[in-house]
């Protein structure tokens, strides 16, 4: 088993006085295979270290050395994305006969949250013996959501395996739906593309998309098309044959609370390796494909198109105007209660 895990907390730096001021703190989980840097603002993934098969560590996720790069413009590096992760057609949806309106931040939707979401504020932290558990209250009529939310966001590591586990309570109806944006790259963050990755992901359908990356209302089968990963295919190869600029959708997964299996990422030439077990009923596969090389990241690195990917686990986009897609409602009274464990092997 290994030794147990080690928690250290340290300052990171301080919030510039237009957010607010106060300390972010940067909180390190240490097994003897993984060791992981959580920071305070975001309940951000900020380093990520795995061994290779030659036991060399090296961090698989991309983010900024300093705080200045977190609290500038990026694309959510790390962050638990929230009050509900991923779009919402147009900015509105009715609870109750009510409709509320949003900060439209993606074209003419919103995305993670709005204009300052959860990744953009300081959660305040409490150390376990094994990981860290931050709390925020989210008040009602933040960022247009109803309802004071009371969220939870706990990471835990033990030996191999990164637990995210997240809760949340109402006090009015208000859809509800966290991940983690962490971006990854097995062969070490900083590394050119993702090509050489092999992906698999156990979903037998998909959501199509419109122009502006809404879900149609269509739960498409994979079969026979592009989208079908439940065998692993090298991404490079896989996005040539199908003709596709990279992944940036929703795999529907089993409809079960139960942990399980979903998807699978490996490198071969290190022999890095990463499975993603969730209770959530969707993952959304991004392929990195809006980052252009203008955005410096650890030690001065341009992140290019198709440098990292992300497996966002989540309830399906849009859910709030469709239907006929797993609730996102949380009612006052019940609970938000969903886990995701990264767990990392060499292959």
């Amino acid at each position: 088993w290994g030794a147990m895990t080690q928690v250290k907390r340290e300052v990171f730096g301080q919030m510039p006085q237009e957010e607010g001021g106060g300390v972010v703190e940067k909180f390190v989980l240490k097994s003897d295979s993984v060791k992981v840097e959580i920071l305070s603002l975001g309940c951000i993934i900020a380093a990520l270290e795995t061994k290779d098969r030659d036991e060399k560590f090296a961090d698989i996720v991309l983010g900024f050395d300093t705080l200045g790069g977190y609290t500038r413009k990026h694309p959510f590096f790390g962050a638990v994305v929230g009050r509900v992760a991923n779009r919402i057609a147009k900015g509105t949806f009715t609870v109750d006969g009510k409709e509320y309106q949003l900060f439209l931040n993606n074209g003419p939707n919103s995305l993670h949250g709005g204009a300052r979401g959860f990744d953009k504020v300081l959660w305040s932290p409490q150390v376990l013996p094994n990981g860290i558990c931050f709390f925020r209250l989210s008040p009602d009529g933040e960022e247009g959501y109803p309802g004071d939310l009371k969220v939870w966001v706990t990471y835990t590591l033990s030996g191999r395996e990164l637990a995210i586990n997240y809760r949340a309570q109402t006090s009015k109806t208000t859809p509800v739906n966290l991940t983690n944006h962490a971006y990854f790259n097995l062969a070490g963050q900083g590394s050119r593309d993702i090509y050489d990755h092999e992906i698999s992901i156990e979903a037998e359908s998909y959501l199509p998309v419109d122009d502006t990356k809404i879900p149609t209302g269509e739960v498409a089968a994979v079969q026979g098309t592009g989208f079908d990963l439940r065998q692993p295919v090298e991404l490079g190869k896989h996005l040539q044959k199908f003709r596709l600029d990279g992944f940036d959708h929703n795999f529907c997964l089993q409809q079960a609370q139960a942990r399980r299996l979903v998807a699978r990422a490996r490198h071969l030439p290190t022999g890095r390796a990463m499975e993603v077990h969730t209770t959530q009923p969707g993952i959304q596969f991004y392929t990195g494909n809006n980052l252009d090389g203008s955005l410096k990241g650890k030690g001065a690195i341009a992140y290019a198109k198709h440098s990292a990917f992300c497996l966002e686990t989540q309830n399906w986009p849009d859910a709030v105007n469709k239907p006929h897609f797993p609730n996102i409602l949380l009612r006052p009274g019940e609970e938000y209660n969903h886990t995701t464990w990264l767990v990392f092997n060499t292959a």
